[in-house]
C-alpha cells in the first residue's frame, strides 16, 4: 500500500497502471526453469516438485508448477517472479534521456528526460506497473512482461489483465486505489467488502442454535482481523458501515431463535450497555467480582493508523542495520496495545530510570528500545532482552560498544 502511494499520489505522478494477472501461477511455473535458478540443491528441489499429489487415495504426477497448500510453494513462486522489476529496471532506467529528432533536420536534436516513469508493486504474484501513457503500457511494457513470464512457464491472463486510469481506479490486494479531484484515497475494496461480509453472515447462519457467547468467540479475531488489515486505508467509514450490517445481521439472528418475543425482550438478552454504549451484542456469566462479559469487536474502534514502509534494502540480519530496525520496534511499542504494556513493564522495571545516565525517561526526554543481545547475533524479541535509554544514550552506547553486550545487562 505504501510503495502504491509513493509511486501515485503526487500530482506528476503516473496516472495509468498495469493491472497484471497471471494465470494459473502455482498450476504452470516451469519446473526446468526452477531447477536451473533457484539456488538450492537441485536433487532436493526435483524430488520435492516431482512428489506428486495424492487425491482420493490416488496419486497424480506434478510436471509444472508448485503442489499448493506446501509452505514452501509460495516462496518458490516468489523467487521465479523474482528479477521482473530488475528487467523493468534495464529497459527503462529512471533519470535516463533520450534523443529527440530535430525538426529543422541539423544536429541530432536535444536531449530530454526519460518521463515514463515505470514503477511496479509487486506482492507474490499480484503486481501493478504504473506509466505516464497508456500506450507505454500497451506497446513496451506488457509485451516485456509477457516474454519474462514465458521463459519462466508462466502467461498473463488477457482476461483479466487490465489497463485503467488512475482516476477511474483499480483494486490491488484489497484496496481500491483512486484519484479524487487530483487526490489520492486508498478504501478498501467493494469486493473485499463484500466477500468478508458473507464471510460473517456464513458464520451467523451456521450457528443459528450455538450459544451468543461462541458465536461472540468466532466472530470477534474476523472482525478484528479484517479491520487490522484495513486500518492504513481510509477506512473509518468503511468501518462503521460494517459494523452496522453485522449489527443487522446478528439482531436478525436473535429474532429467528426467538420468533415470538418482542424487540424489548431480545435487547435485554442479547444486549448490553458497556462503556456508555448501549445495543452491544455481548454476554455475562458469574455475579460481582467474578462477573465475565464477552462483547462484539467493534470494526470501527480500531483507530487508522498509516503505514510505514520499512526501507526496501534493510536486512534484519545485518549488523548495519540494527539501530534501524531497534527504532522501528521503538515505534511499535507505541501504537499497539500490546507494545504499550510492554512499554509500561519496562518502564516500571527500570523504575522510569535511563539505565545509563540514571535520568528520568518521560515523553519529553524520549526514548529508544535497547535489545542487550543484539538481534542480528541470536537476541530474543522479548522483555527480559530489551531495555529503555535515552536517545543520545542509546547513539553513546552504540558508538562504544558497537553490537557487543557492554556492561548494560
Amino acid at each position: 500500500m505504501a510503495q502504491c502511494f509513493i509511486a501515485l499520489a503526487k500530482s506528476k505522478s503516473p496516472q495509468w497502471i498495469l493491472e497484471g494477472d497471471i494465470k494459473g501461477c502455482f498450476d504452470n511455473i516451469s519446473h526446468e526453469w526452477m531447477e536451473h535458478n533457484i539456488p538450492m540443491d537441485r536433487m532436493v528441489l526435483h524430488k520435492w516438485l516431482k512428489a506428486g499429489f495424492i487425491d482420493n487415495k490416488r496419486l497424480f504426477p506434478t510436471e509444472a508448477g508448485t503442489p499448493q497448500g506446501g509452505i514452501i510453494s509460495p516462496v518458490l513462486a516468489n523467487m521465479v517472479l523474482d528479477g521482473l522489476e530488475e528487467e523493468l529496471r534495464r529497459a527503462f532506467p529512471k533519470g535516463a534521456r533520450v534523443t529527440t529528432p530535430n525538426p529543422s533536420g541539423k544536429g541530432a536534436g536535444k536531449r530530454v528526460p526519460n518521463q515514463k516513469q515505470i514503477n511496479l508493486i509487486r506482492y507474490a504474484d499480484d503486481f501493478v506497473i504504473t506509466a505516464t501513457l497508456e500506450s507505454v503500457l500497451e506497446n513496451e511494457v506488457k509485451p516485456l512482461v509477457e516474454k519474462f513470464m514465458r521463459t519462466r512457464g508462466l502467461e498473463l491472463s488477457q482476461e483479466k489483465t487490465r489497463i485503467s486510469h488512475i482516476e477511474e481506479g483499480f483494486d490491488f490486494l484489497g484496496w481500491n486505489f483512486r484519484k479524487y479531484n487530483g487526490k489520492l484515497l486508498i478504501k478498501p475494496s467493494k469486493d473485499n467488502i463484500k466477500r468478508f461480509l458473507e464471510k460473517i453472515r456464513s458464520v451467523i447462519k451456521v450457528n443459528a442454535t450455538a450459544k451468543q457467547e461462541n458465536l461472540i468467540k468466532l466472530l470477534n479475531p474476523m472482525i478484528h482481523g479484517w479491520a487490522m488489515y484495513h486500518r492504513g486505508a481510509v477506512a473509518s467509514d468503511v468501518f462503521a458501515r460494517v459494523h452496522s450490517e453485522i449489527w443487522m445481521a446478528l439482531w436478525r439472528w436473535a429474532r429467528r431463535r426467538h420468533p415470538r418475543k418482542g424487540r424489548r425482550w431480545l435487547k435485554n438478552k442479547y444486549f448490553q450497555v458497556i462503556n456508555g454504549r448501549d445495543w452491544v451484542f455481548s454476554t455475562s456469566s458469574g455475579k460481582g467480582e467474578t462477573k465475565t462479559t464477552e462483547a462484539l469487536c467493534r470494526a470501527s474502534s480500531v483507530k487508522i493508523q498509516r503505514h510505514i514502509k520499512i526501507q526496501s534494502e534493510a536486512n534484519p540480519f545485518d549488523p548495519l542495520w540494527d539501530c534501524y530496525f531497534e527504532s522501528r520496534r521503538t515505534g511499535k511499542m507505541t501504537t499497539s496495545p500490546s507494545g504499550k504494556r510492554e512499554l509500561r513493564a519496562l518502564w516500571r522495571k527500570q523504575l522510569g530510570l535511563c539505565p545509563m545516565c540514571k535520568q528520568p525517561i518521560t515523553k519529553e526526554s524520549g526514548w529508544n528500545v535497547h535489545y542487550i543481545h543484539a538481534r542480528v547475533k541470536g537476541g530474543k524479541d522479548i522483555n527480559s532482552n530489551r531495555m529503555l535509554l535515552h536517545n543520545n544514550c542509546h547513539n553513546q552506547y552504540h558508538w562504544k560498544y558497537g553490537l557487543e553486550t557492554g556492561p548494560l545487562q
